[in-house]
């Protein structure tokens, strides 16, 4: 069974939607799109494992230029 979350990402003013493109391609990311409001652009990912989200959270998606933070939220089946 996959992990999955949603990565909320702050951008650099005007690079919503050049983020949004770079991280649509990474490996792991279902779903990456702009949005408006406090965050700029909604990730979807899913990974192997909590580890390997992990991994790719902070070694792929937070290495994208033009990101100021990220917020990661699992998703959990209650």
């Amino acid at each position: 069974m996959s992990i999955q979350a949603y990565i909320l990402i702050q951008t650099e003013v005007g690079k919503a939607a050049v983020v949004a493109q770079q991280i649509g391609d990474i490996p792991g990311v279902t779903l990456a799109e702009d949005v408006t409001g406090p965050y700029d652009v909604i990730v979807r990912a899913e990974a192997g494992s909590v580890d390997e989200l992990g991994k790719l959270v902070v070694a792929k998606v937070q290495s994208v230029p033009g990101i100021t933070r990220t917020l990661t939220c699992p998703v959990v089946h209650l």
